[in-house]
């Protein structure tokens, strides 16, 4: 790696090893603990709630930090997965040193270290999310030879007092700077962590969510990070949404993932943009222009919309989300740079014009493709789903799209020119998202097969997939909860820590 990337890199551990985190190894963890004179350290792992879970440990002594850093720990599984039985519930949690960071919230010099779960055997946990997606990713690169890669765009809610100063038009809080935003301040400060402890952020800002009610202000702001290998872009999201949770503690607000605020105001969802790779090229761009590839892989994702849900939007709030006009997609379609469509192919660079040329007259050609950043954006999830196993559900599909030999004709069939809610005629010919949990969990039950074939996901986690999502009894909910201010509000407030 080129020596000034690594000087560029915020990652406190990456500058003292003076290596990118992939070359860590337990040697280089015991050596940065050593020389900074680190108190602590606290093993993560992600289980079947989908929420990050800690161990912490005191370092006694070189011998006691080499055997945990060498064999890691034991933990009570029965207590983190319903699957597994009291009667033979231990499970190891074994560290990923590429995952090291220095915790930025500590009072004691503390390292940080993402796990994976093992069985009695030794042997990766099945149902563990991580490894749902470390498996997902292994097939799938094994099956196309592609590396698939992908960035969230996370978006959230920050509830606080009144803005008085400066009050903000409802709904018109897109772009918006401080003073005309309150939180800039926490979500700027959120980047610079997020960024030391391993994240790669792409850029910040307001969205358009803004609103005020008795119980306070409302404002909407999201991250977006940069295209990693799949396992790094789940494991970023999770670092990144515990780094905003403990910053709202620090600042006294509430901070919310959640699809749904109230009914009538911008949801927040969780945008996956992806990249398929080979050899360090993109390969959704050929030409300059959209490849055949990109279309089979737009084709996989409309194919399987419908069980897609079930791992993306897992409470009821979610369908209050994905409603018309609210630019959140309701019919399966995709659309270039249309935010009405379920997937969206992003403004990408690929015009030859050299804008920066345009705008810097004194500045010489620049050569750099910018088409090499293209992407294509799957817009229904929010901020419910398991990451881990959301993105291994949208590789599953994404890898059926290349296979099929009807993905070229889906893709073109399923192509819309401008927003669907404009064309009543071709609305009518879209097929619909589902509505409900209990829709969704119909929709994944006819098609479990799809997603069990070669035990990517074990039948014990579809069928509580299919259990989770039925036992909201949501069935016809929009219609039950329509005009009903307080059921709602209290919907909204039940599910508003979500994962």
């Amino acid at each position: 790696m080129d020596k000034n990337q690594l000087l560029l890199n915020p990652n406190k551990i990456v500058q003292y090893l003076n290596k990118p985190n992939t070359e860590f190894t337990k040697n280089d963890i015991i050596d940065f603990i050593i020389g900074n004179d680190i108190k602590m350290m606290n093993f993560r792992y992600i289980a079947e709630d989908g929420k990050l879970k800690t161990l912490n440990f005191v370092i006694n002594d070189y011998k006691h930090l080499d055997t945990v850093l060498s064999t890691g720990e034991r933990v009570d599984g029965s207590s983190l997965f319903s699957y597994i039985d009291a009667s033979a519930s231990d499970l190891y949690v074994i560290p990923r040193f590429r995952t090291a960071f220095l915790n930025p919230f500590s009072e004691q010099p503390t390292i940080d270290l993402l796990c994976s779960f093992y069985n009695s055997e030794g042997k990766p946990l099945d149902i563990a999310p991580e490894y749902i997606l470390r498996k997902a990713h292994a097939k799938f690169k094994e099956t196309t030879g592609f590396t698939f890669k992908a960035l969230g765009e996370l978006e959230y809610y920050v509830m606080s007092e009144k803005n008085e100063l400066y009050p903000v038009a409802d709904q018109k809080g897109y772009h918006t700077s401080a003073p005309f935003t309150n939180w800039e301040i926490l979500r700027t400060e959120a980047i610079r962590l997020i960024t030391e402890c391993g994240g790669k952020v792409k850029y910040s800002h307001s969205e358009v969510g803004n609103f005020t009610t008795d119980e306070g202000f409302f404002e909407q702001h999201e991250i977006e990070f940069l295209p990693v290998d799949v396992e790094d872009a789940a494991d970023q999201l999770i670092i990144a949404k515990w780094i905003l949770r403990m910053l709202a503690n620090v600042y006294g607000v509430k901070i919310s993932f959640a699809p749904k605020i109230t009914v009538g105001k911008a949801g927040s969802g969780l945008h996956i943009h992806m990249m398929l790779e080979k050899n360090g090229k993109n390969m959704l761009v050929d030409n300059d222009k959209l490849s055949n590839t990109a279309k089979k892989l737009i084709a996989g994702l409309l194919k399987h919309a419908g069980e897609l849900t079930a791992f993306g939007n897992t409470i009821p709030t979610s369908y209050l989300r994905l409603v018309p006009h609210q630019e959140a997609p309701t019919n399966i379609c995709w659309g270039d740079r249309n935010r009405s469509a379920l997937v969206r192919v992003p403004l990408g660079w690929l015009s030859a014009n050299n804008m920066v040329k345009d705008a810097n007259p004194i500045e010489k050609q620049i050569n750099i493709k910018g088409s090499e950043k293209q992407t294509i954006e799957f817009r229904a999830g929010d901020g419910s789903a398991d990451i881990y196993e959301y993105l291994a559900a949208l590789i599953l599909a994404v890898e059926d799209g290349l296979k099929s030999k009807d993905s070229l004709k889906i893709a073109e069939e399923l192509y819309i020119s401008d927003n669907i809610f404009h064309d009543e005629k071709k609305l009518s010919k879209l097929d619909s998202l589902p509505v409900s949990c209990w829709e969704s969990a119909e929709i994944l039950e006819a098609n479990r097969n799809f997603f069990e074939k070669d035990d990517v996901f074990p039948k014990a986690k579809i069928e509580n997939t299919i259990k989770d999502l039925k036992s909201f009894n949501d069935k016809n909910l929009s219609d039950r909860l329509f005009g009903d201010s307080d059921s709602i509000k209290k919907l909204v407030e039940e599910y508003l820590h979500c994962k």
